[in-house]
């Protein structure tokens, strides 16, 4: 079988390895000149299967009203006569009792346990060089109030078999000398010492390497424009290639892996992706002095914030905003993540050094991505990881091989039309 992937983001370059390993031949569209430009670029950089509380939880409509008027809120909707972001805006709120919420959460934890695990095997077998490292993600709390509210995810999770462990402060800091800052702000903290960070373009360019000697064809410079289709079956895709002619694309089956613009591309074909971007924004900084930088990666949980340690850089990530397609830079935000890491730790980094980045993360009301077939008989999904992309990349792909291969996934998930 001929797959033409749409997309060359880590979960697009993913699912390309995956699907050629599997024996099918694989070509790889994407506008950028290579991949992992656009929202695997700059993020948080982390493989957090313990970040999966879910955005839609019983007290997010509160701290939203909360949050309306503050530009520098974690979670930030801006209203906007945007039929899409209203349909998005509604489903988020059903989602936002604790018997959905545990849902997702269980969602979310057996995708990104099956995930860490592929991802870990890609790296013994391909020696891929992504700045990893392997010391684990150490959720901090500075409110006691939002240390409380994470045990009972946190319980969650444990059942599920996410090893995310329960500390107090001066465990924390044992863990990670560099928050000594902050000693005595602390209110508790989560370690999961099998999660892992790394740089998500790195990675990705490394694989989409690694997948052109395995025979995987990458057409870059290449958009997207339209469809051949019937109201089951793609029959074509139309390109503008990197000489500016349009050609029409034939393969046996199709994936859709465009990030926050797959909603576009699945109206085009007739049916309906509730996807919505969600800006997000990080920094990045050299490091400053070895012992004020922190190793283990850490999740800032009251100001939504994740820092990764990426060789001499420190990356700090985070915060939403619900503001349709536009990508400007917006410097309000940006200096609110460099206030808060110059005051969680000083000296670790150059912080007036940072260099700022922006991009669009597909964002479901519910935080769970769209695996599997689409409503089209031979067009299958692997978009809509929001936040958690680059955790949940090599585990969605390996359970989309499996599918399109016809076999079952051994992953327990909700997958779209299995």
């Amino acid at each position: 079988m001929h797959v033409l992937v749409m997309g060359a983001g880590v979960v697009g370059v993913t699912s390309a390895w995956f699907l050629r390993q599997a024996g099918h031949e694989v070509t790889v569209v994407d506008r950028q000149s290579r991949a992992g430009l656009e929202t695997s670029y700059a993020n948080g950089g982390q493989i957090s299967v313990s970040h999966a509380e879910p955005w839609a939880n019983p007290s997010a409509p509160f701290k939203l009203i909360k949050w309306l008027a503050q530009p520098d809120a974690p979670l930030l909707f801006r209203l906007r006569l945007d039929p899409a972001q209203w349909l998005w805006g509604l489903k988020f709120l059903t989602q936002c009792t604790s018997g959905k919420a545990a849902w997702n959460i269980r969602q979310m934890v057996n995708l990104g346990t099956y995930s860490r695990e592929r991802l870990q095997a890609l790296r013994r077998d391909l020696d891929l060089d992504y700045d990893y490292l392997g010391k684990g993600i150490l959720h901090f709390y500075t409110s006691d109030k939002e240390f409380e509210a994470a045990h009972e995810p946190t319980r969650i999770m444990r059942e599920l078999g996410c090893d995310r462990q329960i500390i107090e402060p001066a465990e924390a800091l044992k863990l990670e000398p560099a928050l000594e800052p902050i000693r005595d702000r602390i209110a508790g903290a989560t370690y999961t010492r099998e999660d892992e960070s790394g740089d998500a373009r790195k990675f990705t360019q490394a694989l989409a390497r690694k997948a052109e000697e395995a025979g995987v064809e990458f057409l870059y410079n290449t958009e997207v424009v339209g469809f051949e289709n019937t109201r089951d079956r793609v029959l074509g895709v139309g390109i503008i290639g990197e000489d500016g002619g349009h050609r029409t694309l034939r393969m046996d089956s199709y994936v859709l892996s465009m990030g926050s613009y797959s909603p576009w591309y699945a109206r085009k074909l007739g049916f309906f992706l509730n996807i919505y971007p969600a800006k997000g924004y990080s920094i990045t900084a050299p490091v400053k002095d070895e012992k004020a930088a922190f190793q283990v990666s850490l999740t800032d949980d009251e100001y939504k914030l994740v820092y990764s340690r990426l060789g001499n850089r420190l990356r700090v990530a985070g915060t939403a905003e619900l503001n349709g397609y536009e990508r400007d830079l917006n410097l309000v935000r940006c200096n609110a993540i460099v206030r808060r890491a110059a005051e969680i730790m000083p000296e670790g980094a150059y912080w007036d050094q940072s260099e700022f980045w922006t991009g669009l993360r597909p964002a479901t009301p519910s935080n769970v991505p769209y695996i599997g077939r689409s409503p089209l008989n031979n067009l299958y999904l692997n978009t809509g990881h929001g936040t958690l992309g680059w955790t949940h990349s090599c585990g969605s792909a390996a359970a989309l091989a499996d599918i399109m291969t016809g076999k079952r996934p051994e992953l327990d998930f909700e997958f779209t039309n299995l």
